[in-house]
């Protein structure tokens, strides 16, 4: 049997934060103690807010915590190709479709339909013709590729995955997953050829990735890869939801609302076992 492969794919838009760290340092002990690899990954799709500077930032992070990994990094912005031969191969299945509205009123849709419920897309652009659909991507209209999901359903059975950490209501084991409630997801844009959800999927398998290690935030989000998983016909990988670092606030901790980065801890004096203590990895 091979050694396992794990990955750690942050994204280069602001410097890591405590969250990052458990989940490196987690991917990191995992794959030493099952004799497996870690392979880094930098998911840049986001080109507006990803930065040089924080790229360099995440390896000069990465060493000083004592995390090695393979020098072979992949990098989202550079497997274009490989997203849209995903999409094409899924558009051939006829589960592909684009739709036009805004955010806005996609959120003013959904709110007529349910004003308590979560701003899903109601599918109403499945109406359209080919020939319509073709004349607004020509006019150069902003437009999103969705999934079809109950389309999608109906081509897979049920789907589970291996669980062996523990989701945020204690969901271990076989997990059923469940990705209806997702609605038609986005998987790509007119001027993005991917979403975070194809691409992570394209990547894991791309890389031969085994076993992914990552937060609780994104256990929900398994359902969908599964899905797509199934639909492209790649290797089921195994799970590892972990616990999220919460600030005092009780949120997590996200680049967006300024988390203290592991740079500025290292700057203040911090050590990696500091570092390993604070997320309760002593």
């Amino acid at each position: 049997m091979p050694p396992p492969i794990f990955r750690f794919a942050p994204s280069p838009n602001g410097y890591l934060h405590l969250g990052h760290a458990l989940s490196a340092l987690l991917n990191a002990g995992m794959a030493q103690s099952s004799g497996g690899k870690v392979l880094l990954r930098i998911e840049d799709i986001d080109e507006t807010r990803c930065r040089p500077e924080y790229e360099a930032a995440i390896y000069e992070d990465l060493a000083w915590l004592g995390i090695g990994f393979e020098r072979s990094v992949r990098r989202q912005s550079q497997h274009y190709d490989d997203y849209r031969k995903a999409l094409a191969k899924l558009d051939a299945m006829g589960l592909i479709y684009p739709s036009f509205e805004s955010r806005a009123e996609i959120a003013r849709m959904a709110a007529e339909q349910d004003p308590d419920g979560p701003p899903l897309y109601s599918g109403a652009a499945k109406s359209l013709n080919a020939t319509e659909r073709a004349r607004r991507i020509a006019a150069g209209e902003p437009f999103a590729l969705r999934l079809d999901m109950p389309a999608a359903l109906q081509r897979v059975g049920p789907l589970t995955w291996p669980e062996t950490g523990e989701g945020p209501s204690g969901e271990t084991g076989a997990v059923a997953a469940n990705p209806a409630p997702w609605g038609d997801v986005i998987l790509a844009r007119k001027e993005t050829p991917t979403s975070y959800h194809l691409a992570v999927v394209v990547d894991d398998a791309a890389q031969g990735i085994t076993d992914i290690v990552r937060g609780n935030d994104l256990f929900h989000a398994t359902s969908v890869h599964r899905l797509l998983q199934a639909l492209l016909g790649y290797k089921q990988p195994r799970y590892h939801h972990h616990s999220l670092i919460l600030d005092q606030d009780g949120r997590k901790l996200a680049k967006s609302t300024h988390a203290t980065g592991l740079r500025e801890l290292r700057a203040g004096g911090a050590s990696p076992g500091d570092i390993r203590k604070r997320v309760g990895l002593d």
